[in-house]
């Protein structure tokens, strides 16, 4: 297949598309994407982008062709986060439409998959292409929108709330088929859009995770590890006053290794709550990152205390899966269930930081270490394979591209 792929963010940033894509030119399939410049999450462009200087240009990243379109960084406040947004909406739909976005030999892709983030309009690029082509678009939904506004403190029913609703709706309409990344989602799209075929496909872990790469050399400290984006929906203020309850427990460290809009203000918080037994670490590239895994006996996961986030289920519990990790997790909905149903680690509800102490304390006592990483790994194996991941999100493409708009059939349950 000739595959056009569409998201917002793409390496050098934190995310598992550029595996994603990567593993789709192994298996024999020409990718091109469209997407910004780098400058998540910080809000800066990355060294080698800066002045927008490779903007309208392609570069070949691992047999991936990647398209760069011109992208306000985000930096702060609501202003520049719309900039953001919509430049890349505009400039990605512009090129869309030109002759020069076409595959290597000239002819139209025969799929459109788009890589649904934050903000949903990431998606109007490949809505110019489809409607110039007829090229049938699949749309994989890691971020619900509009609900995704309410944890940056949109109030559901507001005038931007309900703008945004219809511009959900009309993007995820025009897609030949639905992929979500998490099973709740798929209520939320048959309640909100009267769409009822979402298909589940979780994320994988990328495979430079491995128990043997992530283990931890025994010593007499007992470390837990947040690694990942620092934003509104991931609570991380939680473990801040979690650490702060234990920061008198010796040899309890609490580490954090990652970036975002919210990392200034959980370090405030560590400073003011005096939690000195908190280590931050900063972003650090996807491949040094078991590095940091290798420091840890257990990894944290916290969501913001909301019914729509307790939806998703953070890649972030893949990854520590595959890392054979046990997890300590602050988390409602679907992160919840996964993790009791893997027997991988304790879970308390969003946002109460006594109650993540307490199976902090349970996991100190119990030191089960090795037996809940051991669940963990055997939970990511059955349930959420690489292979497996791909070879469905194969067949949805080739289904897709395969079908006219009077012949659709479900691609994957």
């Amino acid at each position: 297949m000739k595959i056009l792929v569409v998201c917002q963010h793409y390496y050098p940033e934190p995310f598992r598309l550029p595996d994603i894509c990567e593993e789709l030119v192994s298996r024999g399939h020409e990718v091109t994407v469209i997407t910004g410049e780098p400058n998540y999450p910080e809000g800066e462009l990355y060294p080698g982008y800066e002045n927008h200087k490779h903007a309208g240009e392609d570069e070949m990243i691992r047999g991936v062709r990647v398209h760069r379109c011109h992208t306000v960084p985000r930096k702060t406040g609501v202003l520049r986060r719309v900039l953001n947004y919509y430049s890349f909406a505009a400039s990605g739909k512009k090129y869309a439409k030109s002759t020069a976005c076409t595959a290597a030999d000239g002819s139209a892709f025969d799929v459109i998959f788009v890589n649904q983030l934050s903000p949903v309009m990431m998606a109007n690029p490949a809505l110019a292409y489809k409607k110039k082509h007829g090229t049938p678009l699949v749309i994989y939904t890691l971020d619900l929108w509009p609900e995704s506004l309410t944890a940056g403190g949109i109030r559901r029913g507001s005038l931007v709330y309900r703008h945004y609703h219809k511009v959900a709706e009309r993007i995820y309409r025009a897609a030949d088929r639905i992929l979500v990344s998490s099973k709740m989602f798929r209520s939320y799209f048959e309640k909100e859009f009267g769409i009822a075929d979402a298909a589940y496909l979780p994320q994988y872990a990328e495979t430079l995770f491995t128990p043997d790469a992530c283990r931890k050399t025994p010593n007499d400290t007992v470390d837990l590890m947040f690694a990942g984006n620092v934003g509104a929906a991931q609570g991380v203020d939680t473990i801040i006053r979690a650490a702060a309850l234990t920061k008198e427990i010796p040899n309890l460290h609490w580490h954090i290794v990652g970036g975002g809009s919210e990392l200034a203000h959980i370090r405030a918080l560590a400073e003011d709550l005096h939690a000195d037994n908190v280590i931050f670490h900063g972003r650090q590239p996807v491949e040094k990152m078991p590095e940091y895994y290798a420091m840890a006996d257990a990894m944290l996961v916290t969501m913001k205390e909301n019914p729509v986030i307790s939806y998703t289920l953070p890649g972030k519990v893949q990854t520590y899966m595959a890392a054979g990790k046990p997890i300590v997790a602050s988390a409602d909905g679907e992160t919840a269930d996964v993790i009791r149903a893997s027997g991988c680690g304790f879970v308390s509800p969003a946002g109460n930081e006594k109650m993540l102490v307490d199976n902090v304390l349970r996991l100190m006592e119990e030191k089960r270490f090795e037996a809940l990483g051991a669940a963990a790994l055997a939970y990511c194996e059955r349930t959420f394979s690489k292979d497996k991941v791909m070879r469905d999100l194969i067949t949805a493409l080739e289904a897709c591209a395969g079908q006219s708009e009077s012949t659709k059939t479900p691609a994957i349950k």
